[in-house]
């Protein structure tokens, strides 16, 4: 019988054979020892998905989130179901519109140039530290209006919040800090822009408006806490899965490097093949039956998206990495009405991110041996990726 946990960090240098085997042996697996179910089969994670009733995201999307306390401060509308979730994310949408997403395009080019400049002078760079994981922090904080000098402790502060220790289940104590780090920041943030307007988006929030009720304080911190940890980490390891997937298809990169209209398909199918976001937690409301089995009510349950977007019923050879594949049937920004609200902007900016990346880095090299990936329960990707170019 095969065992998984999200803990166990060999499956996360590589997962998909365990997905295989989940997948194979039954449609749901259960982990008595650490209490949770799993949907491994793109059917299951997509009706899980699209399913508010029997199954609920007030819990929290991870494992370990009720350590936290109340799974909203750290995920605001992530941690909400409908009809509420539906009123907070009208108000806060509006950020995220396509004309507002495209509107951002050129200065995201700029921000991506600037670091690719500075990355690119010396041949060599950590691609995920230099690179990476500047583009989407930037992005999202001019959105925000947060002071260029704060960025790089918010971003080590996200990066932590997402660490887990090798071999240890649950949140370390150094996640906890950074979770407390950055709510006080923000709190302290919303209430100096109340005072003063910055001309970001928090001056957007505290004035949005919907049925006559605006957002307090809290739901504000809340939703900034979720934008710098979603709007950051999951883009930064898009582009450098990008990277490396592409590194190891050579036929595959000589096109894109060919042809930089094909630089979209590489961000779509690197979100299929191996996405940030490996796992999202739900809870059942109530028994929940899937293939014959049933999940009692009050269980956790983890749906397995990595596996669902390998799934070789809706994807044919889903372990071969394809420029030409149809990612229509990913489920890499969920379905139903938790779909991502910042995909738009985190396609925009991946397919920015490698289009800069081709242009300053020609003939990319990795240093695999030197590539530390993120010990994370939930997010597969680089800490770093040293990489060599012409």
């Amino acid at each position: 019988m095969v065992v998984f946990s999200p803990y166990d960090y060999d499956f996360h240098e590589d997962p998909y054979p365990v997905y295989e085997r989940l997948r194979a042996e039954a449609p749901v697996y259960h982990n008595e020892k650490l209490a949770f179910w799993a949907l491994a089969r793109h059917r299951d994670v997509l009706e899980a998905f699209k399913d508010t009733r029997r199954l609920t995201n007030t819990q929290g999307v991870s494992l370990e989130q009720g350590e936290f306390g109340d799974p909203e401060l750290t995920t605001f509308i992530l941690a909400m179901d409908p009809p509420r979730h539906l009123k907070y994310r009208t108000l806060v949408s509006r950020a995220f519109t396509g004309k507002r997403v495209l509107d951002l395009e050129p200065r995201i080019r700029a921000i991506a140039r600037e670091h690719a400049q500075r990355a690119a002078e010396g041949g060599s760079c950590d691609f995920v530290q230099d690179f990476a994981g500047k583009l989407p922090m930037d992005v999202i904080s001019e959105m925000l209006g947060v002071p260029a000098a704060d960025r790089d402790e918010l971003r080590r502060w996200a990066d932590e919040v997402v660490h887990r220790d090798d071999g240890v289940a649950g949140i370390p104590p150094a996640a906890m800090a950074a979770s407390a780090h950055l709510l006080a920041y923000f709190a302290d943030f919303v209430s100096r822009t109340r005072r003063s307007a910055t001309g970001g988006l928090v001056d957007a929030l505290i004035e949005a408006e919907v049925d006559g009720e605006r957002l307090s304080d809290r739901e504000i911190v809340s939703f900034l806490f979720l934008m710098i940890i979603a709007g950051n980490e999951t883009t930064t390891k898009l582009l450098a899965n990008a990277i490396y997937w592409i590194s190891k298809n050579p036929a595959e990169r000589a096109r894109v490097e060919a042809d930089r209209t094909l630089v979209p398909r590489w961000v779509e199918e690197t979100l299929r093949y191996d996405n940030s976001s490996q796992i999202l937690g739900r809870a059942t409301t109530c028994d929940y039956e899937v293939g014959g089995t049933t999940i009692p009510k009050g269980e956790r349950v983890l749906l397995l998206v990595g596996s669902a977007n390998r799934d070789p019923e809706v994807f044919a050879e889903p372990d071969r990495f394809d420029l030409d594949r149809d990612c229509s049937e990913s489920l890499s920004f969920g379905k139903g009405v938790h779909f991502c609200l910042g995909a738009r902007l985190a396609r925009l900016e991946g397919v920015v991110g490698l289009e800069t990346a081709l242009e300053h880095f020609p003939r990319f090299e990795i240093d695999e041996r030197a590539c530390v990936r993120v010990h994370s329960s939930n997010v597969r990707g680089f800490a770093n990726m040293p990489i060599r170019f012409g």
